[in-house]
């Protein structure tokens, strides 16, 4: 990507949103604020606030986002992720167990032209090339509306402008007129690109997504390009598992206490908001906890393979036996904790169907005693808090989010998720409340409280997998 492109699209990241706080439903969720009157935290308290070092939280996610990089599901960055998560727990006294599992295949691929690659979305009905890929002209062919192609598009790659008519008439039309290959981009200004939905249909040529920018590029420039897509079949990915052990009881007697978060990535992004931020502070929180006794067991589970479709935290659950589910009593999942987007001054406690359940009045406690006035309660999906809360274990997923909107940073899932964009005092804060209500939780018998009254039975619901994900695009 050429430095004007990278300047171009950077631009596009500092936008004026309103700010303040609302009660008002938001989305699909009803928004409930945690009040806190100021309390400095009582003496268990401070084994984690005053342990907690920011800088060992930095240095995790240096490494993931700077010495790893993007870690996509079933790559070897991604197991090379897993081994440092398995060598740190193991450094802090944990005996550590990996759980490796299947993922579906996949379509990967690039777009190059010159010497520059385009950051690209494949659309699940292309079809796939030889290592050689296919080269061609770029052909403008307008929205591809009927007359939209010219001739010099036989043989070559059509460029379409997203817009108007399905993706699948774009692509047939453009098949039909001989085209080789097919780049459809956006039409309006956005950091990622747009991924082609031809529905049920299958394509006969490759066709791929990119950015208004980039497509305008392209069009302004006359290249030639080459789409290159092969289909990666037989990958794995894996979980990485370190149990802190209940003092002075066998372990089957105990309750659990799950510490979660995802540590892959999705292409192009070094992920360090999402989520090197949230893999850090549980890494930072085993080292923290490891010397100290709890009444309940706490399980450090580090996922992957999140983000194309919750696959780890659902294989893990689904290897959990009758009793284990029994004696889990809650779920904390950390994902994108640390941004430094100015307007996400709230920690979103995230619960599928919204209720007020255990994970939700341990951290609104620990921010009472902390004086910590940035909790929201608000009922959302889309993280590995699903798979726990589809067994009916009380779980919530804390992420970092603007207040009155629920807006993300805007370089969610795009290569601007760099360290730069890491907040250390929002690091810190997050980290410290969660913390100290994990180990609260934890260390206590709760009586009568390892199941809430919230809780319910294996369930099933119309819920995101994922922040991106919404209703199917025609167009």
């Amino acid at each position: 990507m050429k430095k004007g492109l990278v300047a171009f699209l950077a631009s596009l990241m500092v936008l004026t949103v309103p700010m303040g706080l609302s009660g008002s439903s938001l989305g699909s969720g009803q928004t409930v604020y945690a009040e806190a009157p100021g309390e400095s935290g009582s003496a268990f308290d401070k084994r984690i606030t005053q342990r907690f070092d920011t800088d060992l939280v930095m240095d995790h996610i240096y490494y993931l986002t700077e010495e790893i990089g993007p870690r996509v599901a079933g790559t070897e960055e991604e197991k090379e992720t897993a081994a440092y998560i398995q060598d740190q727990l193991e450094e802090y006294g944990y005996d550590v167990s990996t759980q490796e599992f299947d993922i579906a295949n996949r379509l990967s691929g690039t777009l190059i032209s010159g010497e520059d690659e385009f950051a690209i979305r494949i659309s699940p009905g292309s079809a796939s090339t030889g290592e050689e890929g296919v080269l061609g002209e770029i052909v403008y062919s307008g929205l591809g509306l009927e007359g939209d192609f010219p001739a010099e598009v036989d043989g070559n790659i059509a460029l379409i402008q997203r817009g108007e008519i399905p993706f699948w008439d774009k692509v047939n039309r453009a098949q039909e007129a001989g085209a080789a290959g097919v780049i459809i981009f956006d039409n309006a200004e956005a950091l990622v690109p747009p991924t082609p939905s031809l529905g049920a249909n299958q394509a006969d040529v490759p066709v791929v997504g990119i950015t208004k920018a980039d497509g305008e590029r392209l069009l302004e420039e006359n290249m030639t390009a080459v789409i290159t897509i092969s289909e990666v079949t037989d990958q794995v990915s894996q979980n990485v598992i370190a149990v802190k052990e209940p003092k002075g009881k066998k372990s089957d007697d105990a309750e659990i206490v799950y510490a979660t978060a995802h540590y892959d990535s999705v292409p192009y992004s070094p992920g360090a908001s999402d989520n090197a931020s949230g893999t850090g502070v549980v890494l930072e929180l085993a080292r923290i906890m490891a010397p100290y006794p709890t009444e309940k067991e706490i399980r450090f589970v580090f996922v992957g393979a999140e983000e194309i479709g919750l696959v780890g935290s659902r294989y893990y659950v689904s290897q959990l036996s009758e009793g284990e589910i029994a004696r889990s009593a809650a779920n904390f999942n950390l994902d994108m904790v640390g941004t430094n987007w100015e307007p996400a001054t709230s920690l979103y406690v995230n619960v599928v169907d919204g209720a007020p359940n255990q994970v939700w009045q341990s951290a609104s406690g620990a921010a009472e005693r902390l004086g910590n006035d940035s909790l929201i309660l608000f009922e959302r999906g889309a993280s590995d808090h699903v798979a726990f809360y589809e067994a009916g274990i009380d779980a919530a997923n804390f992420i970092r989010r603007e207040p009155g909107t629920a807006a993300l940073e805007p370089w969610y899932h795009t290569p601007f998720d760099t360290i730069d964009k890491i907040s250390e005092s929002r690091l810190q804060e997050g980290g410290q409340l969660i913390g100290a209500a994990i180990y609260d939780f934890a260390r206590k018998e709760h009586p009568g409280k390892g199941k809430s009254e919230n809780r319910r039975a294996t369930v099933s619901g119309a819920y995101l997998l994922n922040e991106d994900q919404t209703a199917p695009e025609a167009r």
